[in-house]
């Protein structure tokens, strides 16, 4: 007796597009496998997902990474400055004050830590500050 096994459908050649996209569609991140993909883009948004509480702690975060990366960053002494605004605009009460000195860090932040070890902590603190504004 031979065991096999058995083809599926989808298996057969010349039928679908030979694409397998996993996971949550929402989620930042997925699985793709398949032949010949090609401009597959993905996009994720964290609008309503981020809290002022999220934001402190990546605030918090980053600037531990600022501290423990400090002689190998250029600008470490903007850094810690913009990280001290972020810190007075989450507590200040004027909320357009607030906002606008928030996304003034965000558009700034990510060139200061492109190429840098603190990078993705830049981002990751940029991107929540753009999604609680948001």
């Amino acid at each position: 007796m031979t065991v096999g096994r058995g083809r599926r459908e989808e298996e057969l050649p010349g039928r679908g597009s030979g694409i397998h996209v996993g996971g949550n569609n929402n989620a930042p991140i997925q699985n793709v496998a398949g032949q010949n993909i090609s401009h597959v883009h993905q996009h994720a948004s964290v609008q309503g997902a981020v809290d002022i509480e999220a934001v402190r702690g990546l605030l918090t975060s980053f600037r531990a990474e600022i501290d423990r990366n400090e002689g190998a960053l250029d600008h470490a002494a903007a850094l810690r400055a913009m990280t001290n605004t972020v810190d007075a605009s989450l507590s200040a009460p004027d909320p357009q004050a607030r906002a606008g000195a928030l996304r003034g860090v965000v558009q700034a932040l990510p060139a200061l830590v492109a190429g840098t070890v603190v990078e993705q902590g830049g981002e990751a603190l940029g991107h929540a500050i753009a999604g609680w504004l948001s």
